[in-house]
């Protein structure tokens, strides 16, 4: 299982999608810290613009993206590769949560969840990968969530794309580990945004986003595949996925009150 490790992001080119805001925005915050150049990208551009204003110019590229826009992907990427001669590591943090049940379905919305979270990354993917197969090097890092390990409440349509997200980077593993390319599945539990605002029920070890940014560069640093935190729920999560189904039901039923 080993495969390439950042050790020292001192001037990577890092391309953060779902910069500004959440996880991205602290990822984009540590990275700084720590000396990489960092090429932010979101719709809000307003937002990135305040994140990078006490950082000099050659540090960053602002680069507006919607990424259920192919266009947008390719049009930010090849300024990037004009700017920079391309990137070493692709962080794909970008993503939308609708909570949905049975009850409230509604496939507008499923199909926006689809094409942000599960099409979004591929094209990021498509986007950055002959580059990198050319040079036999970079990384790829996606974040999708502990949503993903199995079926959730509230997670009707957020939760299949985040499993498919899963398959999608194992089999990218399988794929690119053997030509020298880093792939880092980053799987959070509850962490403090935007997103996990909307949720009204208790969230289990809910974690900052700064604490979430800590553990995903700490974990591509390391060179790991699978990125997990916090481990005392990513790690329940884990073992439920392995149960018979009528026991993991019944668990589910009696601790999650949702």
């Amino acid at each position: 299982m080993k495969q390439p490790a950042i050790t020292n992001y001192q001037q990577q080119r890092v391309w953060v999608i779902g910069a500004s805001s959440g996880i991205g925005e602290a990822c984009v915050k540590a990275l700084f810290q720590k000396g990489a150049r960092v090429a932010l990208s979101s719709r809000r551009v307003e937002r990135l613009e305040a994140i990078v204003q006490n950082h000099a110019k050659d540090d960053y590229l602002i680069l507006p993206v919607d990424v259920m826009r192919e266009a947008d992907i390719q049009g930010a990427y090849q300024k990037i590769e004009k700017e920079w001669g391309g990137i070493d590591l692709l962080l794909f943090v970008s993503g939308i949560y609708i909570p949905m049940r049975a009850d409230t379905f509604n496939m507008a919305d499923a199909e926006k969840t689809v094409d942000s979270n599960l099409l979004g990354p591929m094209r990021a993917v498509g986007a950055v990968l002959p580059a990198m197969l050319a040079r036999s090097s970079g990384h790829i890092a996606i974040v999708g969530s502990v949503a993903g390990y199995s079926g959730l409440p509230k997670a009707l349509a957020y939760g299949p794309t985040k499993a498919a997200m899963i398959n999608f980077c194992e089999t990218l593993f399988y794929d690119l580990q053997p030509k020298g390319i880093g792939v880092h599945m980053i799987s959070p539990g509850f962490v403090e945004t935007e997103a996990t605002a909307q949720n009204d029920f208790e969230m289990p070890a809910l974690i900052s986003a700064q604490t979430a940014a800590n553990e995903i560069l700490d974990g591509i640093a390391r060179g790991e595949f699978d990125i997990h935190f916090p481990k005392r729920f990513s790690g329940f999560l884990k073992f439920l996925r392995i149960l018979p189904y009528p026991i993991y039901f019944w668990i589910l039923r009696k601790f999650v009150k949702i």
